[in-house]
């Protein structure tokens, strides 16, 4: 009669490792969609620094320049733009949307 007995409780602790290697899944998922929202949060930041740093480059204000295009690369950020005297630029971010440099166009 502990025959039953015995398969019930591995089959209910077979479940139970089921369920539980289910939930922790999932909050990896979770964490997963949590990063990648991240640097397009940031986007907004990195426009910002790219204006005030080619506002200095170009002895101007940084109302006066245009952001023009955004790029998203696989490891790093690209923010094109121009002055109001048409100069055109490139701003260069990391991956963790750090500021690495201002390139003439």
């Amino acid at each position: 009669m502990m025959m039953p007995k015995i398969k019930k409780c591995r089959w209910a602790l077979a479940i139970a490792a089921l369920l539980l290697s289910a939930c922790s899944s999932q909050e990896q998922q979770t964490q997963y969609a949590q990063v990648a929202q991240h640097p397009a949060i940031e986007g907004v930041t990195m426009i910002e620094t790219c204006k005030q740093e080619a506002a200095h480059r170009y002895n101007t204000q940084s109302q006066r320049i245009s952001v023009v295009d955004f790029k998203q690369y696989q490891g790093s950020y690209e923010i094109l733009g121009s002055t109001t005297r048409r100069e055109a630029f490139t701003c260069s971010f990391d991956e963790s949307g750090q500021f690495l440099h201002l390139s003439s166009s």
